[in-house]
């Protein structure tokens, strides 16, 4: 196959004769059809990847439209029977990164009808799980359902809090299972929504740089910090197809997240 060359919008994280590992833009679709979203940001990855020379890619896995980063594509059917048979198998280890709004009791009675996660301060724990079934909305287009007991199918999520900032969280989530937008549902469920969800959350909250710094003098025509949904899949550790080596593979941030960080440490402590 004729080597891949990432341009502006994706990256090629590695390549090898059996596997390419790609850091996929948010709001593009991995492979199929384009979703209303995919279609105005960039478009469908596998599609720019074989503009770009690929041939005879195949997806191993497909992460949400919305949601940037890591996606492993097999070069060969053998290679893909292998590599989707970890993801299928739940040997993969994926992180996702993100940044979480921790609803008020009022704002969460919007979102979800189950128990909120909290700590005594009345922020999110530590670490925590997640262990509600999902379907997707049959009344609403985009959302997934959760279900408290029966209905769904199984879903399972472990979520670590990595710095606290009041209102705002930065955390890691760690999937076990692979449903659609799980951890978007997963914490809306639990009153601390993806900041940018607008199908579950609070689309009302942005990370306005005018809401942490006092005496702010910016324009007035204000652009929130994070663009979109602020969930990236950051790392992925899996088994080489061929040689079967355990294989990491992590991507940086995107500089709006680093932008976000940088200001919310700078603000709200």
């Amino acid at each position: 196959m004729t080597q891949v060359h990432g341009v502006s919008a994706y990256s090629i994280v590695h390549e090898d004769e059996s596997m390419v590992v790609v850091n996929k833009p948010a709001d593009w679709s991995v492979a199929g059809r384009e979703s209303a979203t995919a279609k105005h940001k960039g478009g469908v990855l596998l599609d720019r990847l074989k503009e770009a020379g690929a041939e005879d890619l195949l997806p191993a896995h497909r992460i949400d439209d919305a949601v940037g980063g890591l996606v492993v594509f097999a070069k060969t059917k053998t290679g893909l029977d292998f590599l989707s048979g970890q993801f299928q198998s739940k040997t993969v280890q994926r992180i996702y990164r993100g940044l979480a709004v921790v609803a008020t009791e009022a704002e969460a009675t919007d979102i979800t009808s189950m128990a909120l996660v909290r700590d005594a301060r009345g922020g999110l724990p530590a670490e925590f799980e997640v262990n509600y079934a999902l379907a997707p909305d049959e009344h609403v287009l985009g959302r997934m359902h959760v279900y408290r007991k029966k209905g769904g199918r199984p879903a399972f999520t472990v979520f670590r809090v990595l710095e606290s900032f009041g209102r705002f969280v930065w955390f890691e989530a760690q999937p076990e299972t692979s449903r659609q937008k799980q951890i978007q549902a997963h914490l809306a469920a639990v009153g601390a929504p993806v900041l940018g969800d607008d199908d579950h959350g609070l689309p009302e909250v942005r990370l306005l740089l005018s809401g942490l710094k006092r005496g702010y003098k910016g324009r007035e025509s204000e652009r929130p910090m994070v663009d979109g949904l602020a969930l990236l899949a950051t790392k992925l550790t899996l088994r080489h197809p061929e040689s079967r080596e355990e294989m990491t593979f992590e991507i940086e941030l995107p500089k709006q997240f680093e932008i976000a960080l940088k200001n919310l440490r700078k603000f709200s402590r």
